[in-house]
């Protein structure tokens, strides 16, 4: 990656981190899968009218939709809703940093370098080190959901990444609209029907002010940013940065809540730093990707972005 594409995966991730404490501000007394429901809806409209639709065939939007948005953020805030501390299940969440990595090698035949390798196992050592630092204690089914939602935001990094679209905003707008009916449909199945008039109700200036930075700074800002970079960037040398997330998450909540951190959770967090360092620096490799079958390519020669797999 370049200095450049480094520096704006290391905003991303303090964008990232920072919205945790922005969304457990915001989110009291509105239940979550409708408050992230109204994410997704505000981050695909108005935008869809002014930003076309990524010139790519319609499967990777909706998969995209499914998996980075609906499938993450459904699972997440159900983990969080069934008793996972919110702060532990940014750490387990990060699973999909060598997930991704593994997908990409079974999907898109990327072969993952010595050096990023090394990164990525630094950082789940420091992800270790700072959840022992928490002492969170959780029974399985939220973690199972935690980890089903870092499996579904691995797979929709490598489906972003396989379908290289140059536009990372429009990604995430259309994206995000995929995703917003099935997850108000979840919301009325786990909650039942009242819950979208409990949420009315419950929905004031914080989660308004909530609202505006998950939509506007983490989505469109973040998302768009991370994609543009998937589509440039091997994904082994851009997922590492967010193993940044917890960390800046942990300072956040230090700064603003006041929830000062262990010993551990500050050299984890070194660690964490240390391994993403590692991993970013790999050297690029000069030869070419092979393409597998299968994922499909849009065509060439028409003037349009092709879609390029691996």
């Amino acid at each position: 990656m370049s200095r450049r594409d480094s520096l704006l995966a290391a905003l991303v991730a303090v964008i990232w981190g920072f919205n945790f404490v922005v969304i457990d501000w915001g989110m009291a007394g509105v239940p979550p899968l409708v408050f992230a429901a109204v994410r997704f809806t505000l981050v695909g409209l108005p935008a869809v009218f002014f930003l076309p639709r990524p010139r790519v065939p319609f499967r990777y939007v909706a998969a995209i939709g499914l998996l980075t948005w609906a499938g993450q953020y459904c699972l997440l805030y159900a983990s969080i809703g069934a008793g996972m501390p919110p702060g532990l299940a940014s750490l387990v969440l990060q699973a999909q940093v060598g997930l991704t990595i593994i997908f990409a090698v079974i999907a898109l035949r990327e072969t993952p370098s010595r050096r990023q390798v090394i990164g990525v196992v630094l950082g789940a050592v420091g992800l270790l080190v700072v959840a022992l630092g928490k002492g969170g204690h959780v029974t399985a089914g939220p973690l199972l959901l935690c980890l089903a939602a870092a499996v579904s935001w691995a797979m929709g990094n490598v489906v972003s990444r396989a379908a290289k679209v140059p536009g990372g905003l429009g990604l995430a707008a259309w994206a995000a609209l995929v995703a917003a009916l099935p997850a108000y449909l979840v919301a009325g199945l786990v909650d039942g029907g009242g819950v979208y008039r409990q949420a009315l109700d419950a929905f004031g200036w914080q989660a308004a002010l909530s609202t505006v930075y998950t939509v506007a700074i983490s989505s469109l800002v973040g998302f768009g940013i991370y994609n543009t970079l998937l589509s440039r960037n091997q994904a082994s040398a851009v997922v590492p940065w967010v193993l940044l997330v917890p960390p800046v998450g942990i300072v956040s909540a230090w700064l603003c809540l006041g929830e000062k951190p262990s010993v551990a959770e500050l050299l984890g967090g070194a660690v964490l730093v240390g391994g993403v360092l590692i991993a970013s620096r790999a050297k690029a490799r000069s030869a070419a990707l092979v393409e597998p079958s299968g994922l499909g390519a849009a065509p060439r020669g028409d003037g349009r972005a092709a879609v390029r797999t691996r």
